[in-house]
């Protein structure tokens, strides 16, 4: 097996998965492209990478676009082009020439309407990839890059950076306050209107919540005003989880989870290191760390959370918009 096809199915069969479990060095020596510069994740990352903090690993080739009709984003380009080329990285004018030159690829275009079409080129091209939040626009475009993934045999995994804080990992794995019983995270909540309210940045703070919660929510309920959002989230036995996204000019991130053995923070922002830490590894071994099913809940959550909204609160089962199969 040559390393380009190792690259690509790693972590999809029951032998490929355990050579990627078992070496998981193997290819020490990657060349990472980003399909993006829209976003300050996209030197952000970049900057973390290349500063030799993972012996091997650059970003060496970057493709712009990127967003081209939400203002806020494409207006970043030009800027965030100049920084990743001050970087050492390479500017390239398309995806098919970013995927010739490099090993696996971070989609970090903002816009998730343009994913499900630049995914599928980077899982023809059998590339290893990180997709950026939102993963898509709608639920229907999420479960269809799953699918993607599916045919071409190549993994992937997005999240945002907020899942990684140690913090929250800490709780998540029961290391601070045993087993969590209930949860209240915040974050902020701006509104794009070319995406679903929660899909465009509420989901920093909903995927914090799932990362202490876990899966299996039953039903949610939604409650709207202009400067913020409160859902609230039923799992089973008695457990309820909360999703405040702030809209005021003073917003952040955080929380308090409470468990069996005591109450703690969680949802807080402790920089993009812990991801990008988890990204490097997936490259290395093709093990995505959050699984399907959660990540598709937490679409069908917000999915389920936007009719509440247009129900004036009434709740919203979680089972209506998807189910694991």
């Amino acid at each position: 097996m040559d390393r380009r096809t190792f690259l690509s199915t790693a972590g999809m069969g029951s032998a490929t998965y355990f050579l990627g479990t078992a070496y998981p060095q193997l290819f020490d020596d990657l060349s990472v492209g980003i399909i993006g510069l829209d976003t300050s994740h996209s030197p952000a990352f970049t900057k973390i990478i290349n500063q030799n903090t993972f012996p091997g690993i650059r970003v060496t080739h970057a493709y712009p676009h990127g967003s081209r009709t939400i203002e806020s984003s494409y207006s970043r380009i030009p800027r965030y082009t100049e920084e990743v080329k001050n970087l050492g990285v390479t500017v390239v004018s398309s995806i098919d020439e970013l995927l010739r030159s490099v090993d696996v690829v971070l989609l970090e275009t903002n816009d998730g309407r343009l994913h499900l079409e630049q995914a599928e080129a980077v899982f023809k091209a059998g590339k290893r990839v990180f997709i950026d939040k939102p993963l898509a626009a709608s639920l229907k475009d999420a479960i269809q890059i799953y699918q993607l993934s599916e045919k071409f045999r190549v993994p992937f995994f997005s999240c945002s950076s907020l899942r990684f804080s140690p913090t929250t990992v800490a709780v998540a794995k029961g290391e601070k306050i045993g087993q969590v019983l209930h949860a209240d995270i915040y974050s902020p909540a701006k509104i794009e209107p070319t995406h679903p309210d929660l899909f465009w940045y509420g989901i920093h703070g909903v995927e914090s919540l799932y990362t202490v919660m876990g899966t299996g929510c039953i039903e949610v309920r939604r409650f709207y005003e202009e400067s913020t959002d409160v859902v609230i989230g039923q799992w089973p036995n008695g457990r309820i989880g909360t999703f405040r996204g702030l809209r005021g000019a003073k917003t952040g991130y955080g929380g308090t989870a409470y468990g069996t053995e005591g109450v703690s923070p969680a949802g807080v922002y402790e920089g993009y290191e812990h991801l990008v830490e988890a990204i490097i590894q997936f490259f290395r071994t093709g093990i995505p760390p959050v699984k399907k099913e959660e990540t598709l809940e937490i679409f069908a959550f917000m999915a389920a959370a936007e009719e509440s909204k247009r129900k004036k609160g009434r709740p919203v089962k979680i089972a209506k918009f998807w189910t694991p199969s």
